[in-house]
């Protein structure tokens, strides 16, 4: 079986929610439904770390996380799919690289400036967006 990954970015900030959601079983199963194998997750300054699982034997996912790394560049160009926090240098980023792309916007930020531009950029059809709570539907 060849690698499909997921990587999910959170960037500098907390966003405990997004990271809840993607640790959820059910998410990791819909994943794996569809094909893919691997799951990395940034957590940046979070407080929840999720279970790392997978033997590598492709019977389920295997999950790891990690806090920061100097950059995610290579990280970014092997992902099949990003799953990111609505920051623009992620977003930018993520298609200057065409990867697929899911936007879950932190709605407990200030303002909630991230939701204009993934919504204007889903409109153009550069990528999909969502909540947290949403992210198992996707």
């Amino acid at each position: 079986m060849s690698k499909k990954s997921v990587l999910v970015v959170v960037g500098t900030t907390k966003f405990e929610d997004l990271i809840k959601a993607v640790s959820e079983k059910r998410f990791q199963k819909l994943l794996f439904s569809k094909g893919y194998t691997h799951l990395s997750i940034q957590i940046g300054h979070g407080e929840y770390t999720p279970a790392e699982s997978g033997s590598g034997r492709g019977e389920e996912l295997i999950v790891d996380w990690f806090r920061f790394k100097p950059t995610l560049a290579n990280d970014m160009t092997e992902a099949s799919l990003i799953i990111s926090h609505g920051g623009s240098g992620t977003i930018f980023e993520s298609l200057s690289l065409r990867k697929a792309l899911v936007v879950v916007i932190n709605e407990t930020l200030m303002n909630n400036h991230q939701t204009e531009l993934a919504s204007r950029l889903a409109k153009d059809g550069h990528l999909v967006y969502t909540f947290s709570k949403y992210v198992h539907f996707f």
